[in-house]
């Protein structure tokens, strides 16, 4: 019987190799898997060509070592494969490994995990996207779509930055967001619901709840629930991004304090955040916009269509036997 095999999907400028391979070995021997396959993106290459070449060698997990952007890149690729990915976080983003609550910059944990770990399957968002020069593409994401805030945060923060500061690097984007307000017409379906119109600064189309900059933004968003959340962000003035800003940091409050629900219930039901969930949502555009797609820009869109799709993809993730280990390892 042939013994199962791991191929491990890297970038060769961030990923700790020495470490990572350490912790590979370890779990080859202890386990009495094949040896790993190794696959490093290119220049430009957020892992599309690597994961083609390791599905080559049938592995039985793939390890993606890197940010928001070669995991969607992965996942996109293994999307009904029947191929588990494994998560080892390495960047300043990571978005997925956040909402997933994987161990960050410990690898011991997460390479225990890829080995040992039990499956999930989450949903995943296949999205079309017109362009603002007319022409269409097709695009998959794990965690969210966004436009206008994230996408600015998204567009305007360096990497640089995101080394030295971490989240605080995504504060002068923000700032810089509110401060111009400047608003957007769309017109937009959920389901097969009626056209709708709205004057937006940001709209989240989201399959996890947390965003860039560590908000918690789509408090309903669940990533194996077969639903598409969606929040646009409506605000008016100052007071209306006041309230949208306690929105925001309210979600830390417990909802058994009945100051806290009413708070937030206020914050909630405000016109200046609009809640939408369904299957698929589709909005134009009168304007070309900003989309960033977990974390990554593509460019302007004049419009878009976004479908959840449930249990697209394969995941690892802890056992209930190893969450006393990774607590020990973190």
């Amino acid at each position: 019987m042939t013994p199962p095999r791991a191929a491990v999907i890297y970038n060769p400028v961030k990923a700790p190799l020495n470490e990572l391979k350490k912790q590979v070995r370890i779990q080859e021997a202890q386990q009495h898997w094949a040896p790993t396959t190794w696959h490093p993106t290119g220049p430009g290459d957020f892992g599309t060509s690597a994961v083609r070449q390791a599905r080559t060698n049938h592995p039985d997990v793939v390890i993606v070592v890197g940010g928001d952007g070669i995991i969607r890149a992965v996942a996109s690729a293994l999307a009904s494969s029947k191929i588990p990915l494994a998560l080892v976080p390495c960047g300043t983003g990571n978005l997925l490994a956040r909402n997933l609550k994987t161990p960050l910059h410990n690898f011991e944990a997460c390479i225990l995990t890829a080995f040992q770990g039990s499956t999930t399957y989450v949903d995943m968002v296949v999205i079309d996207l017109e362009q603002a020069q007319g022409s269409h593409s097709t695009q998959m994401f794990l965690v969210m779509a966004g436009l206008g805030l994230d996408a600015d945060m998204a567009a305007h923060t360096s990497t640089h930055m995101k080394k030295y500061l971490g989240w605080a690097a995504y504060s002068v984007p923000i700032a810089r967001s509110v401060i111009s307000h400047k608003l957007f017409q769309l017109t937009y379906r959920i389901d097969s619901q009626g056209l709708a119109r709205a004057h937006a600064h940001t709209v989240i189309i989201g399959n996890c709840g947390t965003l860039t900059g560590n908000m918690l933004l789509l408090p309903s968003a669940r990533l194996n629930d077969g639903i598409l959340d969606v929040a646009l962000l409506k605000p008016t003035g100052r007071l209306s991004w006041a309230r949208i800003a306690a929105r925001l940091a309210l979600q830390g409050l417990t909802r058994r304090s009945s100051l806290g629900q009413e708070i937030i219930s206020y914050a909630l039901n405000h016109a200046s955040l609009t809640y939408l969930q369904g299957q698929r949502f589709e909005a134009t555009f009168t304007s070309p916009r900003a989309i960033e797609l977990d974390g990554d820009s593509f460019g302007a869109v004049t419009g878009l269509a976004a479908q959840i799709l449930p249990g697209a993809l394969m995941i690892k993730t802890a056992t209930p036997e190893h969450d006393r280990d990774l607590r020990r390892m973190t």
